[in-house]
């Protein structure tokens, strides 16, 4: 059984394993994880959502708002989400996706964003089955691996 929770700092060892397991090109174009030291590093606690499966954590969904101005407060945008190997397919990232929706219901928002590489084709189809809409592609915004790379903007609208 899967169940979504508020991050703690207990989490931090687990959540920096799972980003390191699941970070490559195709997913991200920051640097490695590895070249952090936590998980957490600078970034504000509750931003995070995490996922347990069976009571071991497996996964995450990072949000913030990403343009700090009072006309964007109604926008929760979503930043990373990971699932370990181990547990993907089992419907982790679905839940987590709709953790920041009703994350963002109860705070009162009405939209929620993100930004996914264009050939991340299973994120892509995720959010897509979750009700997010493609609203922009920044054609070759990166250069990974040699190749130029979209970024997909996606949003769900409540």
């Amino acid at each position: 059984m899967v169940t979504i929770r508020a991050a703690r700092m207990d989490d931090d060892a687990a959540l920096f394993a799972i980003d390191v397991a699941t970070w490559t090109s195709t997913v991200s174009p920051s640097p490695m994880p590895a070249e952090r030291e936590t998980f957490y590093e600078g970034r504000p606690l509750d931003g995070f959502l995490v996922a347990e499966l069976d009571g071991v954590v497996v996964g995450y969904v990072s949000m913030t708002q990403d343009i700090p101005v009072p006309s964007h407060t109604h926008v929760l945008h979503v930043n990373g989400l990971a699932v370990d190997p181990g547990a993907q397919g089992r419907g982790v990232g679905r839940q987590l996706v709709e953790g920041v929706v009703a994350t963002a219901r109860r705070s009162g928002r009405t939209k929620v964003t993100l930004r996914v590489l264009g050939h991340n084709t299973t994120a892509r189809h995720l959010y897509e089955r979750c009700g997010f809409v493609t609203e922009g592609v920044l054609k070759g915004e990166f250069v990974l691996d040699g190749r130029l790379v979209d970024d997909v903007l996606m949003a769900y609208h409540l």
